[in-house]
């Protein structure tokens, strides 16, 4: 299983759990980048590992091939020295670990290949963790966006909009009831006054009329 993989069963597995829980959005964005770090870490390691795997058997492999030619060597002075017997061993060592070589050159082809790929998945987790980290900030402030537009919502629905405006058009109907009363009274008062001017008139006619009389009938 590679490494990206792997890392998308461990995020999954991580999430999932965050989501079945009803977590903060912000909590899993973080988790996500936690698991996509550690992940990262791993691969590193791991990469590490494949690289010094390859560098062995390269050592080993040339180790072999070195062979090859000192049994090479051996096997020709063999046979100047006149003993083919031991040439030909040395030729059967040549060829053994001529074999040996040639199976070690088919590791290394195959662990190159190995860590090729590892390589191309590091490179691929670090993009992603860049690209998830330039993600990162804009994902908040979404988030929080939503968060604002949605305490609105709750606040609006929480006040009841068309009992506040009835109640201001009802105290402004008592207000008006208030003041109509007042001029009422202003206008009733204003009125007595007359009334009052009025009858001084009548009065004073009266006493000059009384005036006249005693006057005429010689009471004055």
């Amino acid at each position: 299983m590679g490494i990206l993989d792997r890392l998308s069963r461990l995020i999954r597995a991580n999430i999932n759990d965050l989501i079945r829980r009803a977590e903060d959005p912000e909590k899993i964005i973080e988790q996500a980048l936690e698991d996509m770090r550690s992940a990262l870490r791993d691969a590193r390691v791991e990469v590490a590992e494949a690289m010094a795997e390859l560098k062995k058997l390269e050592r080993d492999q040339q180790n072999y091939s070195e062979q090859i030619a000192a049994w090479e060597n051996k096997a020709a002075e063999a046979l100047r020295a006149g003993k083919e017997d031991l040439a030909r061993e040395a030729l059967r060592r040549k060829a053994q670990a001529q074999t040996l070589s040639d199976g070690f050159l088919q590791q290394i082809a195959q662990q190159r290949s190995v860590v090729d790929q590892l390589m191309t998945q590091l490179k691929a987790l670090e993009a992603k963790i860049q690209e998830a980290e330039s993600k990162k900030a804009l994902l908040i402030a979404r988030k929080k966006g939503v968060e604002a537009a949605e305490a609105v919502r709750r606040m609006d629905s929480k006040v009841d909009t068309h009992a506040a405006v009835q109640a201001f058009e009802e105290m402004e109907d008592r207000i008006q009831a208030m003041e109509d009363k007042h001029a009422a009274f202003s206008e009733m008062d204003k009125s007595d006054i007359d009334k009052q001017l009025e009858d001084l008139g009548s009065d004073k006619a009266v006493d000059e009329d009384l005036a006249r009389l005693k006057k005429q009938l010689g009471m004055s």
